[in-house]
């Protein structure tokens, strides 16, 4: 593929989709930096090749968001709250609020694009996993103010809403995408993330929201491919 030739800006790059997001980018030499609350998590983690990419800060911080963001034109967002642990911030804290604060302070900065990794199932209030604060509730809230925010001339978005997530590696089943919050199934981390970078610079999935799942094993050498279902 071609080398994206901007930075890219991880947020929640310790996190086990980020750890993804942040191989792939650095598998497909794009130039990244690091938004994360532990600086040793992140050492420990990625190594010592990291340490000039690194901000230290919370999305819940204002000032340490601003200071993530300069310099970086792309942004992959993968937060995500925990609402098993009672004593994690709440997914409306997260889901909801740190979205879009990054959101709004990343475009006032410059950021021209802006990948969010969402969930299936955010339109379905109904869903089981709504029960545990409102989680889906929280990430269609966080997702909307992208869709407005980043949908404006100049700048461009993309919503990648997985299915169940696993620990497999990347690139060893083919990939389903669909529209309309319809599909159920599981998705291997790795190709979240393989998903979230190849989408910074493909038309394909420009202000585009869609759903991700793993269909049959079938090793791939590249995923571009699978953007064609979206046409």
């Amino acid at each position: 593929m071609k080398r994206y030739s901007g930075t890219v800006l991880v947020v929640g790059a310790t996190g086990k989709t980020g750890q993804w997001v942040v191989k792939r980018l650095q598998h497909y030499g794009f130039d990244y930096r690091l938004f994360v609350r532990s600086g040793e998590k992140a050492l420990e983690k990625f190594g010592p090749e990291v340490t000039d990419k690194l901000t230290i800060g919370s999305a819940e911080h204002e000032l340490e968001i601003v200071a993530a963001c300069r310099h970086a034109d792309a942004l992959i967002c993968a937060l995500g709250s925990n609402v098993m642990d009672p004593e994690a911030p709440p997914p409306s804290a997260i889901d909801r609020d740190a979205v879009i604060r990054l959101a709004t302070l990343a475009k006032a900065e410059g950021v021209k694009t802006f990948i969010l990794i969402s969930s299936l199932a955010v339109t379905r209030p109904e869903h089981p996993l709504n029960k545990y604060g409102r989680v889906l509730d929280m990430k269609l809230a966080g997702e909307n103010e992208v869709r407005r925010l980043f949908g404006e001339p100049g700048f461009a978005y993309t919503v990648i809403r997985p299915g169940g997530l696993l620990d497999g590696p990347p690139l060893q089943h083919r990939l389903i995408l669909d529209t309309g919050d319809r599909i159920t199934g599981s998705i291997d981390r790795s190709d979240v993330a393989e998903i979230a970078v190849l989408s910074i610079d493909a038309p394909e999935t420009r202000n585009r929201t869609f759903e991700l799942i793993r269909a049959e094993e079938a090793p791939q050498e590249s995923l571009l491919s699978c953007f064609r279902q979206l046409n």
